[in-house]
C-alpha cells in the first residue's frame, strides 16, 4: 500500500518540529508540503532525509514554495505549471515516486476580489485544467493533491455566509474546481467520507479552531488509475491542536498495491 498525505505547513522554518514529528508518527509513503515560505536551498533536506525520506523542493523567498518528500526515488517532472512563461510564483512541483505520479499544487488564494489577484487564481486553475488533461492522457495512477484554497460546497465552510465575499467561495473558483474534477477526477475525501462538515483549516482569530468554525480546501484529486486503488481517505486534525501550528491540518489517502 501506498500512503500520500498533503500538507500546508505555512512555513516549514517556523514549523519544522511539528514537520518532523508528524513524519515519525503518521510515516506516510509520499508527503505533498505547500507554502514553505522559504527558496529551495534553505528547505530543511538533512532533518526530512534523516527520517528516511528523499526530497525534491521548488521554494520561493518568503513566499509560496511546495516541496515532495517520498520513502521512494523522486524523479521530477515539473517545477513550474505550464501556460505563463511570466509567472514566477512557487506554486506546483510534480513528480514521479512510488510507482505514482504526484502533484504538490498552492493554488493561489485570490482575494481581494475583485482584482488582479482573483484574476491570477481563475488563470492559474484554467491552467491546471489544461495541463491536467494532457496528464490524464498518460493512464496512469495519479494524485494532484494540496492546498487549492477552494471551498466545493456549501457543506465544506462552516459557514457560507461568512464566505460570501471570499474568493476562496466564489461560484468561478467553485466552477473552475469542478471543471477540473469533471475530466475524471475523483475527490478522495468526498469519496470516503459523503458526510459533511469537516475541514482541514481554521483561521487564527475569534477562536476558530476551539469553534470548529473551519473550511475544507485542501484536497487530493485522483486519477481514474489511483481511484481504483482507493481504499482509505482522512484529514488528521491532530496537528492543528498543537502549539503555535499551521493553520492547515494534513490530509492523507491510501492506495493499495
Amino acid at each position: 500500500m501506498t500512503r500520500i498525505a498533503s500538507w500546508n505547513v505555512n512555513s516549514v522554518k517556523a514549523r519544522l518540529e511539528h514537520l518532523l514529528k508528524w513524519l515519525k508518527d503518521s510515516s506516510p509513503d509520499i508527503v505533498l508540503l505547500q507554502e514553505l515560505k522559504c527558496i529551495s536551498e534553505n528547505f530543511p533536506a538533512l532533518e526530512i532525509e534523516e527520517l528516511g525520506y528523499n526530497v525534491a523542493v521548488a521554494g520561493q523567498k518568503t513566499y509560496n514554495g511546495v516541496a515532495i518528500l517520498s520513502k521512494s526515488p523522486i524523479e521530477i517532472e515539473r517545477t513550474t505549471l505550464p501556460g505563463d512563461e511570466a509567472d514566477e510564483q512557487a506554486r506546483y512541483l510534480e513528480a514521479f515516486t512510488g510507482n505514482v505520479r504526484v502533484a504538490s499544487i498552492y493554488l493561489p488564494n485570490g482575494n481581494p476580489i475583485p482584482g488582479d489577484k482573483f484574476d491570477y487564481k481563475l488563470a492559474w486553475m484554467e491552467r491546471l485544467y489544461h495541463h491536467t488533461r494532457g496528464l490524464l492522457e498518460y493512464q496512469e495512477a495519479l494524485v494532484l493533491g494540496g492546498d487549492y484554497n477552494v471551498i466545493p460546497e456549501a457543506g465544506d465552510v462552516y459557514s457560507p455566509q461568512a464566505f460570501a465575499d471570499d474568493a476562496l467561495y466564489q461560484p468561478e473558483s467553485r466552477a473552475a474546481l469542478r471543471k477540473i474534477v469533471n475530466l475524471g477526477l475523483t475527490d478522495a475525501y468526498r469519496a470516503m467520507t459523503p458526510e459533511t462538515g469537516r475541514y482541514t483549516w481554521w483561521g487564527y482569530q475569534a477562536g476558530g479552531w476551539q469553534k470548529d468554525n473551519g473550511v475544507r480546501i485542501d484536497h487530493l484529486l485522483l486519477s481514474p488509475q489511483a481511484a481504483d486503488r482507493l481504499e482509505k481517505c482522512d484529514i488528521d486534525k491532530t496537528p492543528r491542536g498543537w502549539e503555535k501550528p499551521s493553520d492547515h491540518t494534513p490530509i492523507w489517502c491510501q492506495l493499495s498495491d
